[in-house]
């Protein structure tokens, strides 16, 4: 049998602090946990100020102590703040001007990536914490992250990229005195081993060649030197953008994007069956055989009910045509994967809550907490990911490879 560990704190000294009182009470607010948090917190200021004394030669020493009320994650807490007779004494674990305990902005910051608007931040801490915060002050908090968006932007990424996601997320943002309605592209990566990461956000109310070049341009000066596939949702202009950026990649359309704008042709009950029969257009054995089994759709019960339905696939035929000539390991992931899928979940979860945006800067800064939380959870590439690998290594040749080897 294994032997029990050593607790970190000796039963002795638990049983000391508890003193026989109901230890129910030691959870509860001002309870036993409560006053440990601010004795250690005001003993540890106490090591910071001895610590500070020890390295002035100039004769400084205390002088008394100063109130201070701090926001913690578990309500308010009063702190007894020592003080030094020069004044040059500024604590590391709570700074001169800080009002809020350390991991207490964190906590702030989680809620709003989760999608919880202000106002439902503020009722959640008054509801769980007896904590009143203001809007302004999550405002404040959550803005702080406006910089750590600009460094994240402008990071440096990987030579090459096997697979490259272009998505859209259309988001209502006050502009000029209107809400008008604005694209946010988001641009994932796949890496040669399998690993996700989101290369960067965009807004654009009008995207088109110009804009779609400025953006890989920006991938190019961060260091992307090649993708090979480049999955999207039709978006205009970027098959003329990305032939002039990265004139060897191919532009595949996203065949679960071309799917879903099917269906919104379709009434509710007619979803299942016309998916069943649009199946054996994407799942056909070449480029050839898709063609005559999307004429067959389109002389078919349902292709004349919904004659649009024919007309969207003919329109992006170009960029569906790559889509035949891989394995099928490729083409389950090229017919877009689960985490993306995921991802947008979670985008348009975040969004609904908001309404619309005051500004750009605060619709790319919900976006931004929204992703880099969603990125955590990437841990394991697709399963089908080792099969793919293999057939692109001979699809690519020496471009996978190069991807391979960086």
């Amino acid at each position: 049998m294994a032997r029990r560990k050593e607790p970190v704190i000796p039963d002795a000294i638990l049983d000391q602090l508890l003193a026989g009182a109901d230890a129910k009470t030691a959870f509860e607010q001002n309870g036993l946990l409560d006053q440990l948090k601010k004795a250690l917190t005001e003993r540890a200021l106490k090591a910071e100020l001895d610590h500070h004394l020890a390295g002035d030669q100039s004769g400084n020493r205390r002088n008394g102590y100063g109130q201070k009320t701090v926001l913690t994650e578990g309500g308010s807490m009063e702190l007894s703040i020592p003080r030094d007779r020069t004044g040059t004494f500024d604590p590391a674990l709570i700074a001169k001007y800080q009002r809020r305990f350390p991991g207490f902005d964190e906590k702030i910051i989680s809620m709003y990536a989760r999608g919880m608007s202000t106002r439902e931040i503020t009722g959640h801490l008054r509801e769980l914490y007896g904590i009143e915060v203001s809007a302004d002050l999550i405002s404040t908090v959550t803005d702080a992250v406006i910089e750590e968006v600009t460094t994240w932007q402008n990071r440096p990424l990987e030579a090459i990229y096997p697979l490259v996601f272009l998505d859209a997320i259309r988001v209502k943002i006050r502009d000029e005195g209107l809400v008008r309605n604005k694209a946010i592209h988001v641009a994932i990566g796949v890496r040669a081993d399998g690993a996700k990461e989101v290369l960067g956000l965009w807004i654009e109310q009008n995207e088109g060649a110009k804009f779609w070049l400025r953006v890989l341009n920006e991938l190019k000066n961060r260091g992307v030197e090649d993708i090979l596939l480049a999955v999207v949702d039709g978006l205009k202009g970027f098959p003329e953008a990305i032939a002039a950026a990265y004139p060897e990649a191919i532009v595949q359309t996203c065949i679960v994007h071309l799917l879903r704008h099917s269906m919104e042709f379709a009434s509710w009950k007619d979803r299942k069956a016309i998916a069943a029969a649009l199946k054996t257009v994407y799942d056909a054995v070449d480029d050839k055989a898709a063609e005559a089994a999307l004429t067959a759709f389109e002389d078919g019960p349902w292709g004349e009910k919904y004659a649009a339905i024919g007309k969207a696939w003919r329109r992006a035929w170009q960029e569906v045509i790559p889509f035949f000539a891989f394995p099928r390991e490729v083409r389950r992931i090229l017919y877009t994967t689960n985490a993306i899928e995921a991802l947008n979940s979670k985008l348009r979860r975040a969004v609904r809550a908001r309404g619309h945006f005051p500004n750009d800067e605060a619709a790319l800064k919900l976006l931004f907490l929204v992703l880099n939380r969603a990125e955590k959870d990437w841990k394991m590439p697709p399963r089908e990911w080792t099969a793919a690998k293999a057939q692109m290594a001979v699809i690519f040749g020496e471009r996978f490879a190069k991807a391979m080897n960086a």
